[in-house]
C-alpha cells in the first residue's frame, strides 16, 4: 500500500485539500511522493518538513522552504541545504562552524558566500577534511595562499581543483617554486611509510583512496593534486606547458585537453604513445587543421569518434570519419552549426553515413527531410523518422519499405497519428522497444496503450499515461509490479472517487489528532 500513496502524493491531479490531508499523516514514502510535487505549496511543505525531516533537505533544494520554515538546530539538514542554495540565514554558518560534529562543518564548508570570519574559522579548523573541503569551494581571495601553503597534502590537492583560486597561487602549487613541502597525508597520517593502499582493501571504515600510496614525499597525492591542477582553466598556460612531457598520461591527458597551446605542441600530442592522450586532444576545440588532419587517421581507442564529435572538425573529414567510425543516433555540434549550403552538400553525399548525420539535426527544410524520408538506405531513414512535420503517408511508406528496423523511430515521431501507434503495436514481428516508445507517446490511445500493458517494461509506463481508462487504472493499483501499481497512483485520469477513497485508506493506517479533511472539506468524502 505504501507504494500506492506514494504514487497517489505525487499524482498532479490530487486536489489541494486530498494534498493536505496527506500532509498531516504522511510517513517517509508519501512524504517523499509529495516532495515531487510541482504545487506544494510553502505552508503544505513546512508542515511536510516538520512531519517527516527526512524530506527537508529535498524541499530545501527544491525552492519550497525559506530560512523562516527551518530551525537550525531541530533540522540542520535542512538549514545547511539553504546555506548551500545561498538562501539561508549567515548566522546559521556562525553556529555551524562551531558544531562538534565535523561533518556538519564540511558540509558547511562547502556552501558558497560564508561571512568572512566563518571562512577564517574554517580555515584553521582542526579536522582536515573541513578546511579541504573549504579549500575546494571557497571563493574568498584572502586565504588561498594561506590554504596552498597548508602542511597537509590534502589540502592543496582541494585548492589546485578550485577554479576561484588566483593563477599565481595555482602555478607555484603546481610547480612547487617557492612552496614549503607538504608535511603529511592522507597516508601517513594512518599508516606507517612506506605504504602502498589495497585498491581492494577489505577494511569497512578505511578513508584511503584506492591506489593511495606515500613514501614519505606523498606521492599519490601530489599527483593529484598536479592533475587537478592541470585540469583546472584558471591555471596559467605557462605552467601547464611544463608537464607535456610527464611520464604520466594522467597529466598528459589534461594538457591536450588545453585549447591555448602552441600548434607545435598539438603535433607533439598527435604523436603521443598514449591513445587517452591523442582522445583528449581530438575533442580540443583550439587544434588547427593540420592536428584535425592527423588524427582522423589515428585508429587508437576513441581517438577517431571523439574527433567527430568536435565542433570544429572540417565537413570533408567529418564526412570520411561517419564512413569508418561508429557515431551512433545522435546530433553532432559539426552537423547543428553547420551552413544551408553544407547541409545540402551532406544530405546529397553518395555515403548514407553522411546523409543519416543529417538526418539527425531536426531542422532541416521540407525538401530536404522529404528527400530523406525516401532513403533507400534504413539508417538514413531511420534518422529522419522523428522530424515533426512528416504526414501519416510518409510515416507508413517508411514502415512498408524498412519495417522492424524504423519502426521505433517511426512511432518516436510526435507527429504519428493515434491510428499509426496503434498499428504499430501490432507490427509483425513485434518490436518490443515500440511498446516503450508508444506507452510514452502523448497520442497514445486506450488500444494502443492496452497492448502495451502486455509488455513488462512499458507497462509501467502505460499506467502512468492519462489516455488510459479510469476503471483500468483503478485495477492496476492491485498489479503485483509495484511500480506498476505506482505508476497507475500517479496517474491524472485516477477517478476522483478512488483518490478520496485512498488517502481515507492513510488516514485510516496513520491516524493524526487534529489532521485535516472531514466529510463536509473539499473534496471530502
Amino acid at each position: 500500500m505504501s507504494h500506492v500513496l506514494r504514487g497517489l502524493a505525487a499524482n498532479p491531479a490530487l486536489p489541494t485539500a486530498l494534498v493536505d490531508r496527506l500532509v498531516a499523516v504522511a510517513d517517509p514514502d508519501i512524504a517523499e511522493g509529495l516532495a515531487d510535487r510541482d504545487d506544494l505549496s510553502g505552508a503544505q511543505a513546512a508542515a511536510l518538513a516538520s512531519r517527516v525531516p527526512d524530506v527537508a533537505v529535498r524541499l530545501a533544494y527544491g525552492g519550497v522552504l525559506s530560512a523562516a520554515d527551518v530551525d537550525p538546530v531541530a533540522q540542520p539538514d535542512a538549514a545547511l541545504a539553504l546555506l548551500d542554495e545561498g538562501r539561508g540565514d549567515p548566522e546559521w554558518a556562525r553556529l555551524f562552524a562551531v558544531d562538534q560534529d565535523p561533518a556538519i562543518r564540511t558540509r558547511l564548508a562547502a556552501c558558497p558566500a560564508l561571512p568572512p570570519d566563518v571562512v577564517e574559522r574554517l580555515a584553521d579548523d582542526d579536522d582536515v577534511q573541513v578546511v579541504a573541503e573549504l579549500a575546494l569551494w571557497t571563493t574568498a581571495a584572502e586565504p588561498a595562499a594561506r590554504l596552498a601553503e597548508q602542511p597537509h597534502a590534502e589540502v592543496r590537492r582541494a585548492v589546485a581543483g578550485n577554479e576561484a583560486m588566483p593563477p599565481d597561487v595555482l602555478a607555484r602549487l603546481l610547480t612547487g617554486e617557492g612552496m614549503p613541502p607538504a608535511e603529511r597525508c592522507l597516508v601517513c597520517d594512518v599508516e606507517e611509510t612506506p605504504f602502498a593502499h589495497d585498491p581492494q582493501c577489505p577494511k569497512p571504515d578505511c578513508v584511503l583512496r584506492p591506489g593511495a600510496s606515500c613514501a614519505g614525499s606523498h606521492e599519490s597525492t601530489v599527483l593529484e593534486t598536479a592533475e587537478r591542477g592541470l585540469w583546472n582553466p584558471a591555471t596559467p598556460v605557462a605552467t601547464v606547458l611544463r608537464f607535456a612531457d610527464h611520464p604520466s598520461p594522467l597529466l598528459r591527458c589534461p594538457v591536450a585537453a588545453r585549447t591555448d597551446l602552441p600548434p607545435e605542441l598539438w603535433r607533439q600530442l598527435a604523436g603521443d604513445p598514449c591513445p587517452a592522450v591523442r582522445a583528449h586532444l581530438a575533442a580540443n576545440e583550439g587544434i588547427d587543421d593540420a592536428a584535425f588532419r592527423a588524427l582522423a587517421a589515428d585508429t587508437g581507442h576513441d581517438v577517431r569518434r571523439t574527433l567527430a564529435h568536435n565542433a570544429r572538425v572540417p565537413l570533408d573529414v567529418l564526412t570520411a570519419l561517419a564512413g569508418a567510425v561508429r557515431i551512433g543516433p545522435t546530433l553532432l555540434p559539426r552537423i547543428a552549426a553547420a551552413s544551408a549550403e553544407e547541409i545540402e552538400e551532406l544530405a546529397r553525399s553518395s555515403q548514407p553515413a553522411a546523409r543519416m548525420l543529417v538526418g539527425e539535426r531536426r531542422n532541416l527544410p521540407e525538401e530536404i527531410r522529404d528527400r530523406l524520408a525516401a532513403d533507400p538506405d534504413a539508417k538514413v531513414v531511420k534518422s529522419v523518422a522523428p522530424h515533426s512535420g512528416l504526414t501519416e503517408a510518409r510515416l507508413r511508406a517508411m514502415v512498408e519499405r524498412h519495417g522492424s528496423r524504423v519502426v521505433v523511430k517511426v512511432a518516436s515521431n510526435p507527429d504519428a497519428p493515434a491510428a499509426l501507434l496503434e498499428d504499430v503495436t501490432r507490427h509483425v514481428p513485434p518490436v518490443a522497444k515500440v511498446f516503450r516508445v508508444v506507452a510514452r507517446h502523448p497520442r497514445a490511445t486506450a488500444p494502443a496503450l492496452l497492448a502495451c500493458l502486455g509488455d513488462w517494461q512499458a507497462r509501467p509506463l502505460a499506467a502512468r499515461h492519462p489516455n488510459l481508462p479510469g476503471a483500468v487504472i483503478t485495477e492496476l493499483l492491485t498489479d503485483a509490479d509495484e511500480q506498476v501499481a505506482q505508476a497507475a497512483a500517479a496517474n491524472p485520469s485516477l477517478p476522483a472517487d478512488v483518490m478520496r477513497r485512498l488517502v481515507a485508506e492513510a488516514e485510516r493506517r496513520a491516524p493524526v489528532a487534529g489532521s485535516a479533511g472531514g466529510d463536509d472539506a473539499p473534496g471530502g468524502r
